[in-house]
């Protein structure tokens, strides 16, 4: 049965109809009314450790997994209540090096830059219930990274985080979706258990583990939308 990996980012109020990526910032009453839905339509929403054994076939059930991307503080003033209240777990994947600092990576590109957490705040959302992925350590570009620049990234954002919070960090995610099939490697090297990818689709037993697709959800993601990416292969025909 494919399994849908929810991909979020911000949390938060839109930005100004016309500024660049809003589609990317869902508003916290919409991400509240996914998260009912699922609920009531009997999904189990979940932290890619949880679900882990779901994606090896190891267990079977109505399963979502859910992710957000970067490590924004919007993540855990907006998303984390929501969560702890339908009894859902989630994987955030952070950027270890900017830990208290911003998105700078999207400034180039006009992006308003929003506040990252910093370590007291993703100790919160590990105590929360929630659990924290690696995102690299700069949210590097690894397709055009040297094969040592990359190792380094994976391996270095990992420890990192397990040192700040004293607990395993078993999740990856290539910044940008972009990876070689080195890159995938290199990430179970690390001794990650999982990788996830931009690559639209639902999760299927014979997608690897370290290229996981994910379904996308928009700022403009109507309830019916939502459902249609979860139960139907909406997202399955968008694969590339």
């Amino acid at each position: 049965m494919p399994i849908p990996i929810l991909t979020y980012h911000q949390i938060d109020e839109p930005p100004a109809q016309g500024a660049p990526f809003r589609s990317l910032v869902v508003a916290p009453e919409s991400f509240a009314r996914q998260m009912r839905l699922l609920k009531i339509l009997g999904y189990q929403g979940l932290s890619m450790s949880a679900l882990l054994p779901y994606l090896k076939g190891e267990k079977t059930g109505k399963v979502v997994g859910i992710t957000f991307d970067d490590g924004y503080v919007n993540n855990l003033v907006h998303a984390l209540p929501v969560l702890q209240k339908q009894g859902f777990s989630s994987t955030c994947y952070m950027v270890s090096g900017q830990l208290g600092g911003s998105n700078v990576w999207d400034h180039a590109l006009g992006i308003a830059p929003k506040p990252l957490m910093n370590g007291e705040q993703l100790r919160q959302w590990v105590a929360g219930g929630q659990e924290v992925g690696s995102h690299t350590c700069n949210h590097v570009d690894l397709s055009v990274a040297s094969a040592a620049a990359a190792a380094k990234q994976i391996a270095d954002s990992q420890q990192d985080l397990q040192y700040l919070l004293g607990v395993p960090v078993k999740h990856f995610c290539y910044p940008y979706g972009r990876f070689l099939a080195t890159h995938a490697r290199q990430v179970q090297h690390a001794g990650y258990h999982s990788a996830t990818t931009t690559q639209r689709g639902r999760a299927l037993p014979s997608d690897g583990l370290f290229t996981l697709p994910r379904v996308p959800v928009l700022r403009a993601t109507t309830l019916a939308m939502f459902w249609l990416k979860l139960a139907t292969g909406y997202e399955d025909r968008r694969r590339a």
